[in-house]
């Protein structure tokens, strides 16, 4: 068994449910122990994050990744027992052997191989966090405030989100787009349908701002992010009854935007489209993150040359997906990318990614580590 498999394994079989860790922080710690690393744990309310660094000198090139995985769902689903990894017809199984302990395992397996032959002349380090599947606030997050009230820079980034589609390596994230969502409550007047005049109906108020905000042209996109986005996600109003209008009424949305916006200005857009009908109504917003983007970089560089060189094919850029915990580490001035395994399974029953892919992300890390030299020299 390849070492990368079974540092794999052992992870994958710890039940590690968002924001538990379940001890798996402190395998990966003990692998770097030896390597000289030093370790830091940056515990804040129940999320374990652990913070690991080799070396005083050069640019700061950090391995970034999650141990926290989503629940498995219904166990008689799956074809093997989630959290017993299983191999079958090259495919390891199990919840999180996608997303992402298999590029945990890879990134600490790359990083034994190069230190073995290779003296870097940049500082390597590892930011691995518990609460990524969750609510995403005690962990990357308050690592990156911490960080940056004390002036500690990172310079360079890999994420080892599951980047790939249809092969590994056909597409590494550049950037994401921001993600702002809000919940929208509606007061009206509860009475009976066949007394509208007593009443106030909250949905028949607010149905026009809705069409409003879904029909609007936010902006249109720009050649790295597709235009924003604009999506109801739940609307709650009424008892269950068919004879009563409702007394108020609930609608979640949720906007993905590029680069052209921020989230203020979003918002007082949102704000003047519901206020130009005169309802009563209320707005609590929840920014996720602002979007990023690594433009074409010394970073994006040494990943596509690792890429070609031990995978054999040219790897698209791309910014499409959901959120990552890069949109903590880029702001602070850092050069990111994800490159990580293919994405088809990841959160469904049946999780699993190729066994090859595994030794293949290994070697891909590892030689990402070795073009890194190039990169600190021009530092």
């Amino acid at each position: 068994m390849s070492a990368t498999l079974d540092l794999a394994k052992q992870l994958i079989q710890r039940a590690s449910i968002s924001p538990e860790d379940m001890d798996c922080q402190q395998i990966l710690a003990q692998r770097l122990i030896k390597l000289g690393f030093k370790i830091e744990s940056l515990p804040f309310g129940k999320v374990s994050n652990l913070w690991a660094e080799l070396g005083k000198e050069g640019p700061l090139f950090v391995f970034a990744g999650h141990t926290d995985v989503v629940p498995a769902g219904p166990i008689e689903e799956w074809s093997f027992d989630p959290f017993s990894p299983t191999e079958h017809e090259d495919f390891l199984y199990g919840r999180g052997s996608a997303d992402m302990k298999s590029s945990l395992a890879a990134m600490i397996v790359a990083t034994e191989n190069y230190l073995a032959s290779n003296k870097p002349n940049f500082r390597i380090g590892f930011l691995i966090t518990s609460d990524e599947e969750g609510h995403a606030i005690n962990g990357t997050r308050k690592v990156m405030e911490t960080f940056n009230s004390q002036n500690r820079n990172i310079d360079y980034c890999i994420v080892g989100e599951p980047s790939s589609s249809k092969r590994l390596g056909d597409t590494i994230k550049i950037g994401r787009r921001g993600s702002l969502s809000c919940k929208l409550k509606v007061q009206g007047i509860k009475g009976h349908v066949a007394y509208p005049e007593l009443a106030s109906n909250p949905i028949h108020s607010a149905l026009p701002a809705l069409a409003k905000l879904t029909a609007a042209a936010w902006d249109t996109g720009n050649d790295n992010f597709p235009p924003t986005s604009f999506q109801i996600s739940n609307v709650h109003a009424g008892v269950g009854a068919n004879n009563v209008i409702p007394d108020s009424m609930e609608i979640d949305f949720n906007l993905r935007y590029s680069t052209e916006l921020d989230a203020e200005t979003i918002k007082q857009r949102v704000e003047m489209i519901l206020a130009e009908d005169g309802f009563d109504y209320q707005t609590q917003w929840h920014l996720s993150g602002e979007p990023f983007l690594t433009k074409e970089s010394q970073l994006i560089d040494a990943v596509k040359r690792s890429v070609e060189e031990v995978i054999g094919i040219k790897p698209a850029l791309s910014t499409a997906g959901g959120t990552s915990d890069g949109r903590f580490i880029s702001p602070a001035g850092a050069q990111v990318v994800e490159l990580g395994p293919c994405n088809a399974t990841i959160h469904k029953i049946d999780e699993r990614i190729r066994i090859s892919d595994i030794e293949l992300l290994t070697e891909t890390y590892t030689k990402i580590l070795v073009n890194l030299e190039r990169l600190s020299a021009s530092k």
